[in-house]
């Protein structure tokens, strides 16, 4: 019987060595990364009372945008560095429901011709440069093989609503070295999810791709930094204290530490970007009122705000502006995380404790 029957070409790809000699990573670049995993674990743990806030573009199709980007939000984050700790959302791969881009590594050229290799490259060039800049860099993982070419920069990671069911990104998420966070489904159930978080928590066995190129069997130790990402679902929001209350239960029920973080847009923000603030402070009063098992919050942003479809004509895209879902403007950015911050440093001041009605 034939093979490859519906493959109309194959194209060799370098391999993540190969392409790891041409883009290396400095050991001082290694000690930093490594720095910030484990400011990551300690937030995650407990042993830093900081909240993780995960911001940045829905998606990254302009890598010069992205460096502006990162270049303003290295100050705020170090202006904030006592209440936060800030990690740029780098997301190169995007699940789609139907069909749509797909995504800085498979389409670098948004127009369909899908040179992968490219996007390999520019993305881990780019996790780099923000690297040196001074920010962490947060990834969500699709394909099982990318990690390979760029999971040495990462320094939290997350597993999307459309994935977290897959018994392959449980394994592969049970053998990162990085944290990650597991979104609860489309409908909005957090079973599935919670499921993930304790799957990847422990040890599993599955097939990959060394960095030489060739196929093995990886046996994991399992992850110890797994948590839960509450996004909204199709009955609406889950960010609220009885969300977030149902979402710690369902966690100590399977043995696992509360640790959870709020995904401010998507359905908790129905869709509407500019309800991401309202979000944010729900978060924030619940962190200030001691709800412990919050660990951080995510927020999508851009240098400015909305959305735009990707033109025929690629020289009329809008910069700084996603072409994927829409993100409040660098302006707002700053306010709103700034509000946030005071608060918490309110909340501080007191000893921790706020006014309860």
């Amino acid at each position: 019987m034939s093979q490859d029957v519906r493959i109309e070409s194959i194209e060799l790809l370098k391999t993540p060595s190969e392409m790891a000699a041409e883009c290396p990573l400095s050991d001082e670049m290694r000690e930093r990364i490594s720095s910030y995993r484990n400011a990551v674990d300690a937030i995650l743990k407990g042993r830093d009372s900081r909240l993780l806030a995960i911001i940045g573009p829905c998606s990254i199709h302009d890598p010069k945008a992205a460096l502006e980007y990162a270049s303003r939000l290295k100050g705020l984050a170090d202006e904030l560095s006592d209440v936060f700790l800030v990690v740029m959302r780098t997301y190169f791969e995007k699940p789609r429901t139907a069909l749509g881009w797909k995504g800085l590594i498979t389409d670098p050229d948004m127009d369909e011709s899908c040179s992968m290799e490219k996007g390999l490259m520019i993305a881990r060039r780019l996790l780099l440069d923000i690297t040196e800049i001074g920010l962490p860099v947060g990834c969500e993982v699709l394909d099982p093989i990318v990690p390979q070419y760029i999971d040495e920069m990462m320094s939290w990671s997350s597993i999307g609503a459309r994935t977290t069911e897959s018994q392959t990104h449980r394994s592969l998420a049970s053998g990162l070295s990085v944290a990650v966070g597991f979104k609860n489904s489309t409908s909005g159930d957090l079973t599935a999810a919670v499921n993930a978080a304790k799957s990847a928590s422990s040890p599993a066995s599955f097939i990959g791709v060394r960095r030489d190129g060739r196929l093995a069997v990886f046996r994991s130790r399992g992850n110890d930094g797994t948590h839960l990402i509450l996004r909204g679902g199709d009955h609406g929001p889950n960010y609220y204290e009885d969300d977030v209350e149902d979402a710690r239960k369902k966690m100590l029920a399977l043995g696992l530490e509360p640790r959870i973080i709020i995904d401010c847009s998507h359905q908790n923000s129905r869709k509407d970007y500019t309800r991401q603030k309202r979000v944010l402070r729900a978060v924030i009063d619940q962190v200030r009122w001691g709800g412990k098992e919050i660990k951080g919050f995510m927020l999508e942003s851009n240098l400015r705000e909305g959305c735009q479809k990707i033109p025929s004509d690629l020289s009329k895209l809008e910069y700084g502006v996603s072409v994927t879902d829409a993100c409040i403007g660098w302006d707002e950015t700053e306010r709103i995380m700034r509000n946030a911050a005071e608060l918490l440093r309110e909340a501080n001041r007191n000893g921790g404790k706020v006014d309860i009605l």
